[in-house]
């Protein structure tokens, strides 16, 4: 039985994640209202959200240091202030610059908010209880990208898209409230000096990378320089990590993915989310530009993904507990993979039911999917400085998905407007098509990757299902 503050501090995590994973998404459904408004290019205005979701990724890892050296109270709490100050920055925005750079501001609180909160929860977790706590912190954070959209859709048709933000600030007052009450300062630990190198060129190994993808979807700007910023940025990466696996006080702790299952999860979760994330991008970009539907009616489409994970969650927990987490994986990837190659398929005059049909499918997978991933992830990792420095690296694993996983749908987008011809829709509709049938096939993965889990991985997460006859003896 989970206590009582465990539980309220589990929540007060998930109203965090809710809070950052809306923040990732609300965007999407004003993108041509915020270009009108910032006079500026739908392409660019993806940079508004790719910005805030890359300052996430590059600075999580600097969180589990800053955690060690002052605590979880001080972070978490100064977390939450940033986040919501920075909110009121980008409501109070004038152009694009600016509104980029409060983006990036709120990153910097996201990126310290939520590994730190899930840290305080899981050092005080039983591997018998990490389950049913890793559902608390997840299920709300699956919640807010599908419900983003239509959120998004209805402030902007009635409000304006400066209210997107505003809504952070009554969220972000009640969360600093609650974790003033909740989070103890009990995880202060003597650390090693901060690794400068690595912190340098893990943040501009990812954001060359970000910045060169971006270079290529905007059609105003020079492919061949973001092809070489590409380049360059990967070697950088790859410097990065062989600094990262010599240091014996790394930034990002690479040994950890020695753990067999910590390894698995975090791999095929990258792929897995890239995929995921991408979703409540592209959909309604696809109604509003393709079909010519209105934010509102777009973001009551999306919804229907919400639909799905509400509707698989009570079962997800007995799923793991019968089938194991390699079945579960299997399944989930495999859905979402066809799920997302079914969205190819719609056209302008494609009933309303259908489509609902499809996101609610593709929202079943998706939840079976995050709950196996997060659950194996930390299923062998120990208690204390590991499991401090594997949830410092699955989390900025998750972000970086959700960042690239942005860029990478820009690309294919813009890709499908090149080599869509082939599809029998016409231009615009052929290239939202062809990048859905990229991001299925990207969906095949971690699919492969789960096939090679062994059979009795996580097994020791699982509760034996007892039949009731049985227990009423």
């Amino acid at each position: 039985m989970i206590d009582r503050k465990l539980r309220n501090t589990s929540l007060l995590v998930a109203t965090c994640f809710f809070m950052e994973n809306l923040d990732g998404t609300i965007v999407t459904t004003a993108v041509p209202q915020i270009g009108e408004s910032l006079k500026t290019t739908p392409s660019s205005v993806s940079l508004v959200i790719t910005s805030y979701l890359l300052a996430l990724a590059v600075l999580i890892p600097l969180s589990g240091w800053l955690t060690q050296r002052f605590g979880s109270r001080p972070v978490f709490l100064s977390a939450i202030a940033i986040f919501t100050l920075a909110s009121l920055g980008c409501a109070l925005s004038q152009s694009v610059e600016q509104l980029i750079a409060m983006r990036v501001l709120q990153g910097v609180g996201g990126a310290m908010m939520v590994p730190v909160g899930r840290m305080a929860v899981l050092a005080h977790t039983e591997k018998r209880d990490i389950i049913k706590v890793t559902a608390y912190i997840i299920w709300p954070g699956l919640m807010a990208p599908v419900i983003a959209p239509l959120l998004g859709g209805v402030l902007t048709t009635y409000l304006s898209w400066h209210w997107m933000f505003l809504i952070n600030i009554p969220i972000g007052i009640g969360a600093f409230v609650a974790a003033w009450r909740l989070i103890d300062q009990s995880d202060k630990h003597a650390t090693a000096p901060l690794d400068v190198m690595g912190m340098l060129l893990t943040c501009a190994s990812l954001g060359g990378l970000s910045w060169g993808a971006h270079m290529i979807a905007e059609p105003s700007l020079s492919n061949a320089t973001g092809g070489v910023v590409m380049l360059l940025s990967a070697g950088l990466l790859a410097i990065a990590a062989w600094h990262l696996l010599r240091d014996d006080a790394p930034l990002l702790n690479l040994r950890t993915l020695k753990i067999d299952t910590f390894r698995a999860a975090t791999a095929g979760f990258f792929v897995y989310a890239l995929v995921v994330w991408s979703m409540p991008f592209i959909l309604p970009l696809l109604f509003q530009e393709v079909f010519g539907w209105t934010p509102v009616r777009s973001g009551a489409a999306v919804l229907w993904i919400f639909a799905g994970n509400i509707a698989i969650k009570p079962a997800t927990t007995w799923m793991l507990n019968r089938f194991g987490f390699r079945a579960n994986m299997m399944f989930a990837t495999a859905g979402v993979s066809l799920s997302v190659a079914a969205f190819s398929l719609l056209q302008r005059d494609t009933p309303f039911a259908v489509i609902a049909v499809v996101a609610f499918i593709s929202g079943v997978f998706r939840s079976i999917g995050f709950t196996a991933y997060n659950t194996i992830a930390f299923g062998d990792v120990e208690k204390g400085t590991q499991m401090r420095e594997a949830n410092a690296l699955y989390a900025t694993v998750q972000q970086l998905a959700g960042a690239l996983g942005i860029v990478v749908t820009m690309l294919a987008i813009t890709s499908g407007v090149r080599w869509g011809d082939f599809l029998p829709g016409d231009g615009l509709a052929n290239a939202y098509a062809f990048a859905f049938l990229v991001l299925a096939v990207i969906a095949l993965v971690p699919f492969l990757m789960s096939t090679r889990t062994h059979r009795t991985a996580g097994d020791n997460l699982r509760t034996p299902l007892v039949p009731k006859q049985r227990q009423a003896h």
